[in-house]
Order: structure tokens, then sequence, then C-alpha cells
């Protein structure tokens, strides 16, 4: 299991595109990712459970990936965020 911590820099948060994007870059991996924040943890594959967490600029959440490519698949998602959030 991999796990980062990211500190969202987008002004407008997570919200509809990058959240779609999020979730088309996590298909290209076989483990699973989640994300979590304060206590709430959702699947990054769940568009609209991404969405609904209302994730605002400023505020960190927690990244975990686990499964068969999690080594490759944690630094290409932490690549994302750093280029998108």
């Amino acid at each position: 299991m991999k796990k980062f911590d990211f500190t969202i820099q987008d002004e407008m948060g997570i919200h509809a595109r990058p959240a779609g994007m999020l979730t088309k870059e996590a298909k290209n991996y076989q483990s699973t990712i989640t994300m979590e924040k304060d206590g709430k943890s959702v699947n990054v594959l769940k568009l609209m459970a991404v969405m609904a967490m209302g994730i605002k600029c400023g505020e960190t959440v927690t990244v975990t990936v686990e499964g068969e490519d999690e080594e490759v698949a944690a630094a290409a998602m932490e690549e994302f965020f750093k280029a998108n959030f």
C-alpha cells in the first residue's frame, strides 16, 4: 500500500472537470485508488462520490493506492495531482 497527502492548490477545488480527469486517469491502473478527507474515503473511480466530497482549495486529501501496480500508480497519481490540482 502506498499513500501520499496532497493539499489542493486549484482555487476552485476539485469540481466536475478535474474530478472527471482524475477518474479517467485512475482507470489506467489495476490498483484500487482511494481519496480520503475528514475521515470520509471514496474510490476515485466513482465520479459522483469524488465530487460529493466538496474538496476546496487549501484542503488536504490522503490518496491511497493498493494493488498489483501500486508503485507505478502511486507515482503517476502524485504527478497527476501536482499537475492538475
